[in-house]
This record gives C-alpha cells, sequence and structure tokens, in this order.
C-alpha cells in the first residue's frame, strides 16, 4: 500500500518540500531561521536534509516548534472521537494508532503536508527478507527485530479498534473494510510503517518542565510497556535533520513552550545541519534507522550469548533452575542473555572493554567444584578476574562465535570491494544496498572479535596471566584452530 491511496495528487519531490515549509510556517508559534534551507540530497544518497543558507554561529537558534504543532496523541482529535483511552495503550502503540488515524485521513489531517515528506518504504531490518537477514550471519542484532511480537501487540491491540471504527480508519486502496486475511495485511503493512516511523524519527517528548532529550532503549518499536515511559512524539523538521557522529552540528532542546533546535558550532554557510543518535553500534542504526554508515563503526559491538558460553564451558543448558553456578549469579544480579563487548581502541587493555557480568560468569564457570561450592556456601559470587582458565575459556567463546558467521573477515572485505568497483556507482539500490549493509555491520563485528582475540594473545604472551595449578598457561591451554 502506497501513500497514494490517500493523498491521491502526490507532488514531485520539491513540492512536497515547499508544501511542507508553508504548512510549519503557518502554525502559530513556529520559528524557522531565514539562514537554514530544506534541501534535496538525493545526489547525495540522503534525501531531505537542513542546510545552512549562510554562515551560522554557534548558539543560534535553527527553528522552533511549539508543542502544540507535535503530532502526538494530546494534539490528535482521535483521543476524543474513541470512547477507549488511548494513553492506555502506552507511549509506543498509543501513538502508532494516531499516526494511523491521521494517515487515514489523507488530506483532512492537520498533519497532511508533513506525512507527504515522510518515508513509506525503508530498508529497517523489520522489512527485509528471510534471505536479505542471513546475509547478517551471526550478528545477535536478527534476534532484537521483533517481528513476531509486533505483529503480535497490533493484532491485540490495534486491530480492535481499527475495526471497531471504520469511519475513523477507512482502509482505502480498494478494500472494505480492515477484516479478513487481506484486511489484516494491509493493517500490518501500515502500522509497520507507522512503527517504522516512530522508531526512527519520534522523540520522547518531556514534561514541559525538563529539557534534556532522552533516548529509547527499545528493542523492537513496541515492547516496552513501562507506564512511567515518556510519551512520544513526531516533530516536524527536527525528524528532518540527518544526522552523523562526526559532524554533529546542533542539538534539539525541550523548553516549556516548544521543542527548539539549535547549533552547538560555528556552521559555515553551504554546510549540512547534522543532528547525532548517540554512540550506537552500526547494526542498531540499521535497525532502527535504515542505513550504514562508517562514521559510526566506532560504537560497533558484539554480544556473546549466554548460551554460546554455557556451551563452551561444557555445561548441558544455560537454564538457571538447573544450573547451580548460574544460579548463583542470578541472585547477585550478575547474569544476562547476552554480554557486549565494544571495539577496543589502540590502548585499550582487555579489562577495560569487558562487562563485569561477562568476568564473573567466567570465573564462576571455571572455578573447580570445591571452589564452587566454597563460594556458595558464604553466598558470595567469585572475585571477578581474568587469568588462565577464564582467559582460556573466553578464547574458545570467541572462536565459536567467528565459526557461526560462516565467512572470514577478509573475504568479507573482499566481498564489499567486489560490491562498489571503482566503475561503479557510489550508491546501491533494493537488495544490493541491504547487501552492502550486512556486510558492513558483519564485518565491524568480525574486526572486534580479531581485535579481543588478539588482545588475549598479547595477554598471554606477556606473561602476565596467572598460572593455574598444573603450571598450564593460556597460550599452552587455547586451541590455535584458523580463525575465520
Amino acid at each position: 500500500m502506497s501513500s497514494s491511496a490517500h493523498f491521491p495528487d502526490p507532488a514531485s519531490f520539491q513540492d512536497q518540500s515547499d508544501r511542507f515549509v508553508s504548512w510549519l510556517e503557518s502554525n502559530p508559534g513556529v520559528k524557522v531561521n531565514s539562514k537554514i534551507l530544506l534541501a534535496d540530497l538525493r545526489s547525495n544518497g540522503a534525501g531531505r536534509g537542513v542546510v545552512a543558507r549562510s554562515h551560522i554561529a554557534e548558539g543560534e537558534e535553527l527553528f522552533s516548534i511549539p508543542r502544540s504543532v507535535i503530532l502526538a496523541v494530546q494534539n490528535s482529535q482521535l483521543k476524543s472521537l474513541l470512547s477507549q483511552d488511548v494513553d492506555a495503550l502506552g507511549p509506543w502503540l498509543s501513538l502508532m494508532l494516531v499516526m494511523l488515524y491521521e494517515y487515514l485521513q489523507g488530506t483532512q489531517s492537520k498533519w497532511a503536508p508533513y506525512f507527504q515528506v515522510l518515508p513509506t518504504r525503508f530498508d529497517t531490518l523489520m522489512f527485509w527478507s528471510e534471505p536479505e537477514l542471513r546475509e547478517l550471519q551471526a550478528s545477535a542484532i536478527v534476534d532484537k527485530i521483533g517481528k513476531r511480537g509486533a505483529e503480535e501487540s497490533i493484532l491485540e491491540s490495534i486491530a480492535p479498534i481499527v475495526r471497531a471504527n471504520p469511519a475513523l480508519f477507512p482502509p482505502g486502496n480498494g478494500l472494505a473494510s480492515f477484516d479478513g486475511d487481506a484486511g489484516t495485511a494491509a493493517l500490518l503493512e501500515l502500522t509497520h510503517m507507522m512503527g517504522s516511523l516512530i522508531m526512527a524519527y519520534a522523540f520522547d517528548i518531556e514534561k514541559a518542565e525538563d529539557d534534556d532529550e532522552a533516548e529509547d532503549p527499545d528493542e523492537s518499536y513496541m515492547t516496552d510497556d513501562d507506564e512511567e515511559q515518556l510519551s512520544k512524539g513526531m516533530v516536524p523538521l527536527a525528524d528532518l535533520l540527518n544526522a552523523d557522529a562526526d559532524r554533529n552540528n546542533a542539538r534539539l532542546y525541550q523548553e516549556e513552550e516548544a521543542l527548539v533546535m539549535k547549533s552547538i558550532k560555528p556552521i559555515p554557510e553551504g554546510e549540512e545541519i547534522f543532528n547525532d543518535y548517540g554512540e550506537i553500534p552500526r547494526a542498531d542504526l540499521l535497525r532502527r534507522y535504515g542505513y550504514v554508515t562508517d562514521n559510526y563503526s566506532p560504537f560497533d559491538v558484539i554480544e556473546l550469548s549466554l548460551d554460546d558460553i554455557c556451551q563452551a564451558a561444557g555445561l548441558p543448558n544455560s537454564n538457571v533452575e538447573s544450573q547451580p553456578r548460574l544460579q548463583l549469579l542470578d541472585e547477585h544480579d550478575l547474569l544476562d542473555d547476552g554480554y557486549v563487548i565494544p571495539r577496543p581502541s589502540a590502548n585499550d587493555k582487555l579489562e577495560n572493554i569487558l562487562p563485569i557480568e561477562l568476568v564473573a560468569l567466567l570465573t564462576t564457570l571455571v572455578q573447580s567444584p570445591e571452589e564452587f561450592e566454597q563460594r556458595r556456601s558464604k553466598n558470595k559470587p567469585p572475585r571477578p578476574a581474568i587469568e588462565v582458565n577464564q582467559a582460556t575459556l573466553l578464547y574458545k567463546v570467541l572462536q565459536g562465535k567467528q565459526v557461526q558467521y560462516g565467512t572470514s573477515l577478509e573475504q568479507d572485505t573482499q566481498l564489499l570491494h567486489g560490491l562498489l568497483p571503482p566503475q561503479s556507482p557510489s550508491s546501491l539500490e533494493g537488495s544490493a544496498r541491504r547487501h552492502k549493509m550486512a556486510l558492513q555491520v558483519r564485518i565491524g563485528e568480525k574486526e572486534i572479535l580479531h581485535s579481543v582475540l588478539a588482545l588475549l594473545d598479547c595477554l598471554a604472551a606477556s606473561g602476565t596471566l596467572k598460572r593455574t595449578a598444573n603450571g598450564d598457561t593460556a597460550d599452552s591451554r587455547q586451541s590455535k584452530a584458523p580463525r575465520v
């Protein structure tokens, strides 16, 4: 289903931008600095973006959007048209329902010009096919997409409201209703579109007395039903800024009456204005925003699952109830389903990048039965330390993780170079673009695996690891199987 089903007279790209700006500035209280311009950046593969018309000083206000203009539950008339309490759905689902309602109103919606500059197609992982997802290989990001859970939430919470109020939610596109298989498929497609817009563009809207922007930690776009979570809203123009970790030069401030974007450094004439998503890995950049950029490669991580660690340690399973060692850690809040290791910098030491919970797990798993029983009898977790046995186990876990990817770092690097030979266009489309992004994500994770293994090798070679009772060192005990 395309946007043309509800906006029957689609304008050109530039016309849509012009109509949006005219609409935005027609709202009382909106202020847009004449020094900025909503520009067509498709030639750079960036869609729309905001550019400086002339030099902008540090701290200068770029635009101000009153809270009444935000596309949010409290600003939509849907709240008064339904007998149900929309807010009871929680921040994600309530905004999704409101956006679905406003979108289906077509040109009758207050936010119609805004919808026309928002995308209707996405490269976020929610929309990848199974073969495309397999290109991510062993990346833990695949388990965080949450598509099945999202659809269960839609069908359980949103579908009944939509179907019970056909006058408020006209299906269009030749459908008589959102009932039946065709209606359900259309509803899921539309709600996934709204959910993806929220994930990529929405802001957490703080109460008027607060003025700091909050980040969204959700794994998928509808898994958090925490009643105390901040409400969400779509902030016109603020969400059209592209993001860049290195070139970030603007920040959104939440003030009493409005949300205000200000420059945080001088911006020369002609330079694009960038927001920043924070320090997030490229895998999450792809999952949430549908693109990958090397500017975020310093924030890449790998995640080691509890299952894989337990398997490498020889435990029959990772069931906490049946494994006393895991029980002890769980009782002391030291047990996780997965453990994140960041990309080491040039001078990082191993102990500085390993989570304390991971070291505690490794230490517990390598203890002798006597050592463990002594700790358990005192109800004390072990003192986390990277010694020979811990290093040996971690090495085994990392090598096992490498094997799960199926291709080597060297092979992936060659594949990536082959996608963009010198004579080819600088950008790719469709499945080729998704293949490239998958390669970038898994290359980053494999680089981290190689780096951590190298740190372990250096640690063993330095002789600083404590020896076990039988004199073994990490260097003599660990497997030297070829790395993949």
